[in-house]
This record gives structure tokens, sequence and C-alpha cells, in this order.
């Protein structure tokens, strides 16, 4: 039976900067993946959240989101509304429920998602929702669990200490991740912004560079069972 993976991401565009490289490798290795966003992405731009007056943007961002998502394979994607950049403001525990009954849904064996310290409040909850919603119980299917970066968030945090662990070889399927995020043509920026294209590449450079590789994405584990 293959192995599932669930990306976990706080907004759309998270999960192709964070770990889509890996992802696609994965895939094509034989894995099965899906992708969780719990927010809608959109609204943390208006003085007050009024979803109706963004609701023809975030359909255009939600049709980026599927194509993304198809560019690498990934099998099912699941899009919630939780309010942009105010996690802060939803109940824990209704965040803790969606990612378990995602996770219930699918079973899988490995989850990627948002670094602890983060700058982004959004990131951080996301983080301890989904390191609440995997208790290593006797029954919990979730075996690995990564934390990934996000450009124009983790590093823009003081002090420093994303310190990743774990690097994943991504020399292949870099330009799988490049096409994918071309996909969010809303949220894209240009260089010297962190979140372009070429800010994509410079970080896979960077971080292939520290373990003697091309292109690669890093990671920080939280949770390895063996």
């Amino acid at each position: 039976m293959n192995k599932k993976i669930l990306i976990v991401a706080a907004h759309p565009d998270d999960e192709v900067l964070g770990c889509f490289g890996t992802v696609a490798r994965l895939i094509q290795e034989g894995y099965e993946a899906y992708t969780l966003i719990l927010g809608e992405g959109k609204t943390s731009r208006d003085e007050k959240r009024v979803v109706e007056n963004k609701k023809d943007e975030i359909e255009i961002l939600n049709s980026e989101i599927k194509r993304a998502n198809d560019t690498i394979g990934i099998k099912k994607t699941f899009i919630y509304n939780f309010p942009d950049n105010r996690f802060d403001s939803v109940d824990l525990l209704d965040i803790v429920k969606v990612i378990s009954k995602v996770k219930e849904e699918i079973r899988p064996d490995i989850i990627f998602t948002h670094y602890e310290n983060d700058l982004n409040i959004d990131h951080q909850i996301t983080y301890k929702a989904v390191i609440t919603a995997t208790r290593p119980m006797q029954n919990e299917s979730v075996k690995e669990i990564y934390s990934f970066e996000i450009l124009s968030s983790t590093e823009w945090n003081y002090p420093l200490s994303f310190s990743p662990d774990t690097f994943f070889d991504i020399e292949d399927t870099l330009d799988l991740k490049i096409c994918a995020m071309k996909e969010y043509k809303s949220e894209l920026c240009i260089y010297p912004h962190p979140r372009s294209i070429e800010g994509i590449e410079l970080n896979a450079k960077y971080n292939g560079m520290r373990v003697g590789k091309k292109y690669v994405e890093a990671f920080k584990s939280v949770r390895v069972i063996r």
C-alpha cells in the first residue's frame, strides 16, 4: 500500500512554497499526496473582514489552488475559509477539528506543515493545531511530521530560529514547483521580493549549497517514529 502525505497549509500558495519540490518527487516515487488549505487568503488586506466583498477574488484564488495542485499530481485538495491572518480570532479547537476530520479521511503517514516560530500568526496556529490533531496515540496514522519554511515569513521573523535538519534533493522537481507557483498569479511577486520565481530558485540553491546538492528543500523534523 502506498504511503500517504498530507500537506497542511494556512494559506493558498504556502503548500507550493513550503514543500512542492519534495512532494512532487515523492509522488513520482509512488506516494499519494493531499493538500489541506485552512484560510481563504484574501480578506486580511481589508480594514474589516467582509467575505462577500472578496467573493470574486476568492473564487479566482480557489481556481488557482486547483491548477497549482494539479500541476504536481495532488490527489485531492481540501479548502476551508478560516479568516486570513486572523486565525487568532478563531477557537483553536475549530481548526484542530478540521485537520482531524481530513486526517481521519486520508490516514496519512507523513504531514508537512508550518514552522512553529514563523512571523505569520496563522502559520504559528496551524503548526499548533497540527500537533494537537496528531497526538501520538496508539492508532495514530501519522508517523512523520516536518515543518517547512515559507519565503517572506520564516526568514522575516527575528531572532531567526529555523534550523533545518532534513533536506530533500529537488533538482529533478524544482521546475514542477515553479510551474505550480506560476499558477498563483494573484500571489506571485516580483524579485527582489522573496515570494518570486527568482526567490524560490535562490532559496533552493542556498539550501542545496548547504548540503552539497544543486537544489534542495529544507525542513525541521518535528516527530519521526520508526
